[in-house]
C-alpha cells in the first residue's frame, strides 16, 4: 500500500507535458485538450439540435464557434491582466499580446496568464452580437451552449492537470501529490482533478440532467454562472492562489471573490428571465 501511495504521489513526476518535440516547438497537450473540448462541446450541442429538433442548423453552429474561439482566446487573456496582474501589464503592455519580454533585450516567454471568468465574458459578448446579428433569441442559445459547456471546460483542468500547474494547497491527505514546479515541493491536493470532476462532469450532469425543465429561455445559462460560482468557490479553498497576488480579502482569493459575483449575477438572470415570462404571461 505504501508503494502505491508512494507512486500515486509522484504521478505529475512522471507526465511529460508535451506530446512531441521538433526543434523549439513542442505539441502540448494543454494545446490538444482545447481542441477536445470544442469537439466535445460541439457534439453536445449538435446532439440537443438533432434530437430534440431545434432551429439551428450545423453551418450557424460552426459559424459561432469561429466567434466563441476568438472571444475565449481574447477574453481569457484580458481577463488574466485585469484581474490578476494590472500592475505588471501596465508597466508592460506589449507583453499583453506579444511572446516576448523586452527587459534587458527580447525573449522569447510565450503568453502565459489565461483566467477562466474573462474566458466566459469574452465568448458571451461575442455571443451577444452574434445572436444580434442572426436574429437569434440569446437565452435560448445560450442554454444550448452552456448545457454542454461544463464537460468541455473537463478538458481544460486535465490540461493544467498534465502542465502541473494551478495545483492546491499544502496537505497530508493520502491522495495529496507532489508538484516538479512547486519550489517548496510539498504534498498538496490535486486541485485539477477536484476542479475538473465538479466544475466540469458534475455540473454537467445536472445542467443536461434539468435542461428540459425550465418554461422560460436562459434558466440554464442562469444556473450555470451561480453553480460554477458556487462549486468553484469552495474548491478554491483546495487551491493555492496565485503566489504573486495571495489573499486578497481576508482568507478569500482573487478567484473567489470573482466567483461571488457569478453566483450573484446567475441568481439576478434567473429571476430576471423567470419574471420576464411572468410579466408576458399576464
Amino acid at each position: 500500500m505504501e508503494n502505491l501511495i508512494a507512486a500515486w504521489r509522484h504521478i505529475p513526476s512522471h507526465i511529460t507535458p508535451w506530446l512531441f518535440e521538433l526543434g523549439g516547438f513542442q505539441l502540448r497537450y494543454y494545446s490538444l485538450m482545447y481542441l477536445a473540448a470544442f469537439l466535445c462541446v460541439y457534439l453536445l450541442v449538435m446532439f440537443r439540435i438533432k434530437r430534440e429538433n431545434l432551429p439551428y442548423s450545423a453551418a450557424l453552429v460552426q459559424d459561432f464557434f469561429t466567434w466563441a474561439i476568438f472571444g475565449i482566446i481574447l477574453g481569457g487573456r484580458l481577463g488574466y491582466v485585469l484581474f490578476y496582474n494590472p500592475g505588471y501589464y501596465l508597466q508592460h503592455p506589449l507583453e499583453i499580446i506579444l511572446p516576448f519580454q523586452f527587459d534587458g533585450g527580447i525573449h522569447f516567454i510565450g503568453i502565459s496568464g489565461m483566467s477562466y471568468h474573462g474566458g466566459v465574458i469574452g465568448p458571451l459578448l461575442a455571443g451577444i452580437i452574434f445572436c444580434w446579428k442572426r436574429k437569434i433569441d440569446f437565452w435560448a442559445f445560450a442554454d444550448l451552449f452552456f448545457s454542454a459547456a461544463p464537460l468541455g471546460y473537463t478538458f481544460g483542468r486535465v490540461g493544467n492537470f498534465i502542465n502541473g500547474e494551478l495545483y492546491g494547497r499544502a496537505t497530508d491527505v493520502p491522495w495529496g501529490m507532489v508538484f516538479p514546479l512547486d519550489p517548496q515541493h510539498l504534498l498538496r491536493h490535486p486541485s485539477q482533478l477536484y476542479e475538473a470532476f465538479f466544475e466540469g462532469i458534475v455540473l454537467f450532469v445536472i445542467l443536461w440532467t434539468i435542461r428540459k425543465r425550465f418554461s422560460f429561455t436562459g434558466a440554464i445559462f442562469a444556473l450555470y454562472v451561480a453553480g460554477y460560482g458556487f462549486i468553484r468557490f469552495f474548491l478554491e479553498f483546495f487551491r493555492e492562489p496565485d503566489s504573486h497576488l495571495g489573499f486578497v480579502f481576508g482568507p478569500f482569493s482573487m478567484g473567489q471573490l470573482l466567483c461571488l459575483a457569478m453566483v450573484v449575477i446567475g441568481a439576478a438572470i434567473y429571476q430576471f428571465r423567470k419574471n420576464s415570462v411572468k410579466g408576458a404571461v399576464q
